[in-house]
């Protein structure tokens, strides 16, 4: 049994040991950084940084792209249904896979039902 597990636990070892001696290594041969105001003067523009580096975005970015997200996949997994519906009604009959997809799409309705009532897609607010 652990004649099974002894290559993989070589391997961890190995990357383990490998990525110990890398960052060991970058410490002990590698220059530490020294600042002065020359390195800290605006390099590409020629304008003088103000302010944070990053912007904050509003919270209505991230909502609208997960609902984006969302939905995207929703009309992925549509497709293949789509592809084979003929197919699966002269088999299985109408049924069972338009049974599947309202449920699908019922389940995502609910989700953006729940969206539209929690505000996320209305920008004044």
């Amino acid at each position: 049994m652990t004649q099974d597990y002894l290559p993989v636990l070589l391997q961890v070892i190995v990357a383990i040991g490998f990525a110990g001696v890398a960052l060991l290594m970058s410490v002990i041969l590698g220059r530490v950084g020294k600042r002065n105001p020359v390195k800290d003067t605006a390099y590409e523009c020629g304008m003088v940084a103000k302010g944070e580096a990053q912007p904050r975005f509003s919270v209505k970015f991230y909502l609208v792209a997960m609902l984006f997200i969302l939905f995207d996949i929703e009309i992925v997994f549509m497709y293949p249904w789509a592809v084979v519906y003929r197919d699966f009604i002269v088999k299985y009959g109408a049924l069972p896979i338009l049974g599947s997809m309202v449920g699908f799409v019922a389940i995502l309705m609910v989700g953006f039902v729940y969206a539209i009532k929690k505000g996320a897609l209305e920008w004044g607010r």
